[in-house]
């Protein structure tokens, strides 16, 4: 038997996510059975897009059950295995349960290499946050030379890489953040034309105006909102809409409404994709070959932050909403 924490969704959120919505819970975990791995958790993922999952609307995934651990992308060490796959000390990668110890079927579970890069960056600038960017700035917005690309929570772990990318491709690349320090590494670190604080800016439409004078030619988008309302007003003839996320509504009670003039889809002939960056698997080998000659060759810069200890997870997501 093994000792163990873990935090498990008590409550459903209506409205704001708030702290008694989790609980510790101490467990006693079993020895891995015939297939299993028993993982050892380094370094946790708090997704924010695992808001409208905790709620009791069916969303695009099943919601997380009441009273059991919740889950979410993560790099662990195995100390335990009956898995051929798996041997005692490797280092993997998958969705593990928010807790010190997860027993683990092995399916979708995969082992990486630690000493590549940190184990952090795995989650992030090498991991799913920037498969994500990667995904929607490459074959959702593909920015051209001298288009203009907006992308919302600009500095965030997938703002951050699409809005690089962006850049990279020789287009003028527009962001918000949520405060100053975030704005000043965005264009000073991340090499964004311009970006501006979406918490003391007033009139969104103005700001984009000045910022973006020739419209918008693609939008990353991860806000939704009237920050997208916003955006959706400028974008230019054959605009692309990548639509990865809208984290300001994910604490509304009541649905949002979409912009007016929807027509506008139809007149200027526009592109709005959502997608799940799950459904691309096959891509990862491009985008890791891509991306990791990037991060290796200087080119893509990343920042990270890091909550220490299991106990303080809940309040970290909270923070991150």
């Amino acid at each position: 038997m093994t000792d163990g924490l873990q935090i498990v969704l008590c409550k459903r959120p209506a409205g704001d996510v708030t702290a008694d919505c989790f609980r510790q819970e101490s467990v006693e975990l079993a020895a891995p059975a015939d297939g299993q791995v028993l993982i050892r958790s380094r370094f946790l993922s708090l997704d924010p897009y695992m808001r409208p999952r905790m709620t009791e609307l069916r969303s695009y995934t099943p919601p997380f059950e009441l009273d059991k651990p919740l889950t979410g992308g993560s790099v662990g060490e195995v100390v335990e295995s009956k898995n051929p796959r798996f041997a005692k000390g490797d280092t993997v990668i998958g969705m593990l349960n928010w807790a010190t110890h997860t027993l683990h079927d092995g399916k979708g579970l995969r082992k990486i290499d630690p000493t590549i890069a940190p184990l952090s960056a795995h989650l992030g600038v090498l991991g799913m946050p920037s498969f994500t960017a990667w995904y929607g700035i490459r074959h959702i917005c593909k920015p051209k030379a001298g288009e203009t690309v907006f992308v919302s929570a600009a500095t965030g772990a997938v703002g951050q890489v699409a809005g690089q990318l962006a850049k990279i491709s020789g287009a003028h690349v527009v962001g918000c953040a949520g405060d100053e320090d975030k704005c000043v590494w965005a264009v000073r670190e991340a090499g964004y034309d311009a970006c501006f604080n979406h918490r003391t800016e007033r009139d969104y439409g103005a700001v984009l105006d000045k910022l973006c004078p020739k419209g918008i030619d693609a939008d990353f988008e991860n806000v939704g909102g009237k920050i997208f309302h916003a955006v959706f007003e400028r974008l230019n003839t054959l605009g692309r809409v990548a639509f990865c996320g809208a984290i300001s509504e994910y604490q509304n009670k009541e649905p949002m409404a979409g912009p007016p003039k929807m027509f506008a889809i139809v007149q200027k002939k526009l592109l709005i994709q959502g997608f799940i960056i799950s459904d691309h698997a096959n891509l990862l080998g491009e985008f890791v070959s891509e991306v990791g000659g990037l991060l290796k060759s200087g080119k893509l810069k990343s920042r990270e932050t890091v909550v220490d200890g299991l106990p303080k997870a809940p309040q970290a997501f909270i923070g991150l909403l």
